[in-house]
């Protein structure tokens, strides 16, 4: 039996009252150019003891109000909502490998307390045939999630959930993993001003 990992998010995620928290700052506008990099290092599972490159591309930050849409989206119709929901966004591109890798749907930015910043990272992944041909139930998993904080130099590390599944449970978020450990992100560094104190 596939163990499961239960990741509770902020429940600013999921909250309209609390949306207010993603309004725009001096870290939360992004230009294009934007580039976080690192390494995915496995913990169990498939990946496990295996590293890879690690990339966000950042466009634009994810606006209060699109992040209002998902939240409510996940509230009323659940998986295949927030799915709608969140195909129809484009904040950039994430890559995990030496590839050109799969957009990155939802980017959020929030502050941190010692001066940071937390990027959270939610997208479709690209479900294999495999998957699909003989209904793997990895196929349900049908999102990817990375959580990333940055110190005020643009330094810091992250968690990255390849096939995920997003629920809500009370005022939170609950994001729940295929089976397997998350992976790490390490060393990541960022370039053109993510996370750096201005």
């Amino acid at each position: 039996m596939y163990r499961r990992r239960l990741f509770i998010l902020m429940c600013a995620l999921c909250c309209v009252a609390a949306v207010a928290q993603f309004r725009p700052t001096p870290v939360a506008k992004a230009a294009a150019g934007e580039v976080v990099q690192g390494t995915v290092v496995g913990i169990g599972g498939r990946m496990a003891g295996r590293t890879a490159p690690f990339k966000l591309n950042i466009n634009r930050y994810t606006s209060p109000d699109d992040v209002t849409n998902l939240n409510s989206a996940l509230r009323s119709g659940g998986q295949d909502a927030l799915m709608n929901t969140l195909s129809k966004l484009d904040a950039g591109r994430i890559a995990i490998g030496n590839n050109i890798g799969v957009t990155a749907n939802a980017i959020i930015a929030t502050p941190t307390a010692e001066g940071g910043t937390k990027l959270t990272v939610l997208y479709q992944r690209n479900v294999s045939f495999y998957e699909l041909r003989y209904g793997a139930r990895s196929e349900d998993y049908r999102f990817g999630y990375a959580e990333i904080y940055l110190d005020r130099r643009g330094e810091g590390q992250g968690t990255l959930i390849p096939a995920a599944k997003v629920r809500l449970e009370g005022n939170n978020w609950v994001v729940e993993d295929f089976g397997e450990f998350p992976a790490r992100l390490l060393g990541l560094r960022a370039r053109g001003g993510v996370g750096v104190a201005r």
